[in-house]
């Protein structure tokens, strides 16, 4: 379903455009979108790819109109709030400064009572002389947060390993409290195991980055640990998590293992590698699927279809995978284990089929024209959440802002 790509014009399939927002110059969108229903309107919250914005609220009751009702303001451009995440009302926001030390570093957490009005109401200090802080949060069951992160102790022995699974309680949203965390063994000062071997091309560490946590099995984290792979552990003990299982395919793939989502009813994982570099440097940067009925050791069994690495490469920025939506456990939340949705950078959010997980097929794709100002020169799609209705909410990286589509089904 992928033409050849035309720079500077729309390009859809299935994907209608309602509605966008620039969000008044805050329009660099990072990788946290979370959705929230309450009183008969709906709420989206977007974190910034860098400071000083640290996140905007989206009225996007009407997905024709978009309304920027609040933002946020960092204290200082040295750090970004990369990843947000909502459950009942609470809004979680990751803070990690652009250098080890630097403050501040950790989470800061919201109260969403007035869910146009998020009052601040606690910070989780993680800050310490080796620490970057948050990078990444997920929280989706309104008790614990599940955090990529640095703290205060930490000693990694590479720099490029320096934030891990950390696991927060949220009883008292006041009182945020760590309960458990978990590093790959080898990573930091101290442990027995032996330093990972590094990668011999891209070396982009062993550190984790998206840690998901269902309710369907909830003794169980599904972790993209970039150049480890995915990695699934027990948190049966949250003080104590283990590992199960893992699969690394880092070397030969080059990479930044991103975002492990697992699709429970047909035992598999969507897999994805972010690009990180421009002009197709690193790739292949794919979606992948892996069977994970034998979770000690899952394997891959196919990749999602790429648009044609000639057209789009070389169009300006990243070409590959990054972010998926990620099935959240809420009632307006796309759950969805035959559709899989995510953004590709210039290449847009697209989505597929995976009914036969052998062999995925494209069913929808939208990349917009690049937005004014963009230093690549082509749209960079960095995030996407899907609503319950299949409205789809996708967010760029270079001042584009939100874009709200309609999933032709």
């Amino acid at each position: 379903m992928t033409g050849p790509a035309t720079p500077g014009r729309t390009e859809a399939d299935h994907l209608q455009l309602l509605g966008h927002n620039d969000l008044g110059g805050m329009g660099r969108c990072g990788e946290g979108t979370a959705l929230l229903r309450r009183g008969g309107r709906s709420y989206l919250y977007i974190a910034q790819e860098r400071g000083p914005g640290n996140f905007s609220v989206v009225d996007v009751t009407d997905p024709r109109t978009p309304t920027v009702v609040h933002q946020a303001w960092l204290p200082h451009d040295r750090v970004r709030s990369n990843s947000l995440a909502v459950a009942a009302d609470l809004l979680v926001v990751a803070y990690q400064p652009s250098e080890a030390g630097a403050t501040p570093a950790g989470i800061e957490v919201f109260d969403l009572t007035t869910p146009d009005a998020p009052r601040s109401i606690s910070f989780l200090d993680l800050s310490g002389p080796f620490s970057r802080g948050t990078h990444w949060v997920g929280f989706v069951d309104a008790r614990f947060a599940y955090l990529s992160t640095g703290t205060p102790t930490s000693r990694p022995r590479h720099p490029r390993d320096d934030q891990f699974p950390v696991i927060v309680d949220l009883a008292d949203p006041s009182r945020p409290t760590v309960v458990g965390s978990w590093h790959l063994p080898g990573t930091q000062e101290g442990d027995d195991a032996p330093p990972p071997v590094r990668h011999p091309i891209f070396d982009a560490g062993f550190r984790s980055h998206n840690i998901n946590v269902y309710p369907e099995r909830p003794d169980r984290a599904y972790v993209g640990y970039l150049d480890a792979g995915v990695l699934i552990l027990d948190i049966s003990d949250k003080s104590a998590p283990s590992l199960v299982g893992q699969l690394d395919y880092h070397p030969p793939m080059p990479g930044f293992t991103h975002t492990a989502l697992p699709l429970f009813s047909r035992e598999l994982l969507a897999i994805t590698d972010e690009c990180v570099h421009d002009g197709g440097k690193d790739y292949p940067k794919l979606l992948w699927f892996a069977d994970m009925s034998y979770e000690r050791s899952p394997l891959i069994i196919s990749s999602a279809p790429m648009p044609p690495f000639e057209a789009y490469a070389r169009r300006g920025g990243r070409f590959g995978a990054h972010n998926l939506h990620e099935n959240e456990p809420h009632d307006w939340s796309w759950r969805n284990e035959d559709i899989v949705f995510g953004t590709f950078f210039n290449a847009g959010v697209r989505a597929f089929d995976v009914r036969n997980p052998f062999q995925p097929v494209e069913v929808a794709s939208f990349v917009p024209p690049p937005p004014p100002g963009s230093p690549v020169g082509a749209a960079q799609l960095n995030d996407v959440y899907v609503d319950a209705e299949g409205i789809v909410y996708a967010t760029e990286r270079y001042g584009g802002g939100l874009y709200v589509l309609a999933f032709d089904r």
